[in-house]
């Protein structure tokens, strides 16, 4: 894992393993305000918070290698230090597939950028 700041004014934790798509989001979402610690994968992002790393929304891939979506959320929601952090979904999985997830909205790749955008927005001014 590459060396993550811990930034009590962090809004987003995004854990996307691809590379295009993190360096992406993390320049779509700071050109709205938001201040974004990118991880690649659920391994990662657990380590990120228990390590005291705060965020006020999960942005969440699925299909990840090391450490997928689904065995993330069963951990963060194990946890009752981070498991009211809540979590948006975006990946190319069916929403079948995601309802078990409880997540506060499903996102299926390819996205609406924009509408990704004003959940996260939403969520982080809470």
């Amino acid at each position: 894992m590459h060396d993550v700041e811990h930034n009590d004014g962090t809004d987003v934790l995004l854990v996307e393993d691809d590379p295009a798509i993190r360096e992406m989001m993390v320049i779509l979402l700071g050109f709205e305000g938001l201040t974004v610690v990118p991880v690649e994968d659920g391994a990662d992002a657990l380590s990120y918070l228990k390590e005291g790393g705060r965020a006020k929304v999960v942005l969440l891939d699925l299909m990840m290698p090391r450490m997928d979506g689904w065995s993330f959320r069963r951990e963060q929601r194990a946890d009752p230090s981070i498991a009211e952090i809540p979590v948006i979904v975006v990946s190319a999985c069916p929403a079948a597939l995601t309802k078990e997830l409880n997540a506060v909205a499903t996102f299926q790749k390819p996205v609406d950028v924009g509408q990704v955008i004003d959940v996260v927005r939403h969520l982080a001014a809470a």
